[in-house]
């Protein structure tokens, strides 16, 4: 019996997937080569936004037909949006079998035995100890250390749907890494909802960091997603300290106004956030910043929006993941009042990417005449005599190559620029 797993969503879901993966293979399963193979088709979901969600009903939609011409197809749903809708999605019509939650994954070999079925029940134990994720990528790695969410930012599902926070147990970590620079995964990132609230015993996220940095078999260690407010002098010294962590954060802010981050329930005010910024590029002065931003949450005035474009001017990031906010069900921010019209939402959003555009493509410019170090992880799209892969500080980057090159460091000098990517030499 052949599997084809398709993933959407976030650097969590595809760690998810890789998981599943495992544990199918283990059971007896084998991975399709296509679609058009596949005995069973998973869709591991996000339900951050509705259009993610949309988006995978319609590929449900899509490919239900098969089951005209393969009445032994079956079809599941797991991860996020099958926690968040449970038994709606095995409603008639909908051409769903199974729905898995996101801490039910080991129950999943022996509910594909049945015929339909659900398991969504929340452990507020799992971390899936002692399972060896199925890597999909040859150069690269993500390894959960937290599972879950207790930070209940107004407008987020993840706590509804990922459960409490947990973190995972050190030694397993640790042997998750090794076995990813033994295996050749030369680029790890370490995954959590909220990454440096780890803690493990007398483990916190900075040990953590400065323990991973002995592991010889690795070059790099990223992290994400790190909240503000739990953003340490501790670990800025550790980031600082460990040659291996990368120069590069990814740290929401969300609103550039106190007035809507308080609504949001973030937890900091814009002069906590500007505070950070400054110890971190004080500490690592070539650390690249990313961030998230969100137009249009309930009660945003006009003014407090372009309070937000002006933290982006003054902070300078060097890329900017930009939302219009989206309602979720269930969520404090469903229900407040003011919300903002769908097309202001819209005509926000626009300004918000179009000045991130400029600043990234002034930020990327920067870089041209400098020398970089980049980890090469796949032959360019364009030519198979170039390469691509990415610098320390997150930034795409593509130099002349072949495929003899891929999982090896390269130093190069950019001698252009765009909006997303470095042309090297």
């Amino acid at each position: 019996m052949k599997f084809y797993l398709e993933t959407y969503g976030c650097q969590m879901n595809v760690s998810d997937s890789e998981l599943v993966s495992s544990i199918l293979l283990s059971a007896g399963w084998e991975p399709a080569s296509g679609i058009d193979e596949a005995d069973l088709i998973l869709f591991n979901t996000c339900s951050v936004r509705k259009h993610a969600e949309d988006r995978v009903l319609g590929r449900i939609s899509n490919e239900k037909h098969r089951k005209q011409d393969n009445p032994a197809l079956k079809i599941a749903v797991l991860g996020c949006m099958a926690q968040r809708m449970g038994k709606r999605l095995l409603e008639p019509g909908t051409g769903v079998d199974f729905v898995v939650g996101v801490d039910q994954y080991l129950e999943l070999p022996a509910l594909l035995n049945q015929d339909r079925g659900i398991e969504m029940d929340f452990d507020s134990q799992q971390i899936y100890p002692g399972l060896k994720p199925l890597h999909g990528d040859e150069t690269c790695a993500f390894v959960t250390i937290t599972r879950g969410c207790d930070n209940f930012c107004t407008y987020c599902i993840v706590p509804q749907v990922r459960g409490r926070e947990r973190s995972v147990d050190f030694s397993q970590i640790l042997t998750d890494v090794r076995d990813c620079g033994d295996k050749g995964l030369k680029d790890v990132t370490l995954l959590g909802q909220n990454v440096n609230s780890y803690r493990w015993g007398d483990y916190n996220f900075p040990r953590l960091l400065r323990e991973l940095n002995k592991v010889e078999s690795i070059y790099r260690l990223r992290f994400i997603t790190s909240h503000p407010k739990d953003l340490s002098d501790e670990l800025i010294d550790a980031m600082a300290s460990c040659d291996k962590v990368c120069e590069h954060i990814h740290l929401p802010l969300q609103s550039g106004n106190n007035s809507v981050l308080k609504a949001m329930n973030r937890k900091y005010t814009v002069e906590d956030y500007l505070l950070l910024v400054k110890k971190l590029r004080a500490a690592i002065p070539d650390i690249s910043i990313t961030t998230d931003l969100i137009a249009g949450f309930p009660g945003e005035s006009e003014s407090d929006f372009e309070q937000t474009l002006q933290a982006m001017r003054d902070i300078q990031y060097d890329y900017a993941f930009c939302f219009k906010y989206s309602e979720r069900e269930g969520t404090a921010a469903q229900g407040f009042p003011n919300q903002v019209p769908e097309e202001e939402r819209l005509a926000r959003l626009q300004k918000m990417i179009d000045l991130q555009r400029e600043i990234t493509l002034r930020k990327f410019s920067t870089q041209i005449g400098k020398t970089v170090e980049v980890y090469v992880e796949s032959l360019s799209k364009k030519s198979d005599s170039q390469v691509s892969g990415k610098t320390r500080d997150y930034k795409i980057a593509v130099l002349s190559g072949s495929r003899s090159d891929i999982g090896t460091l390269k130093t190069t000098k950019v001698i252009k620029a765009t909006a997303g990517t470095l042309i090297c030499a």
